[in-house]
């Protein structure tokens, strides 16, 4: 079985950009990043994920991933 998580924690410590940065550039309370960068968000909010892609010059495959789960 396969499933889809988010790995945007990761994307950012690679590229060196601190939460607070993503933010304020996002416009994105920190709780509401937290919570994407420990991937405990049960529903993605697609202009969330777009203002990432955006701001981050990436597409939604550099944040989310998939993977093998037992």
């Amino acid at each position: 079985m396969k499933m889809v998580y988010i790995d945007l924690e990761n994307l950012l410590k690679e590229r060196g950009i601190s939460k607070n940065k993503v933010c304020e550039n996002c416009r994105l309370q920190r709780t509401q990043l937290n919570n994407y960068c420990q991937n405990k968000v049960s529903r993605i909010d697609l202009n969330t994920l777009a203002k990432l892609c955006e701001y981050l010059n990436c597409t939604p495959n550099d944040i989310l991933k998939i993977r093998d789960v037992k």
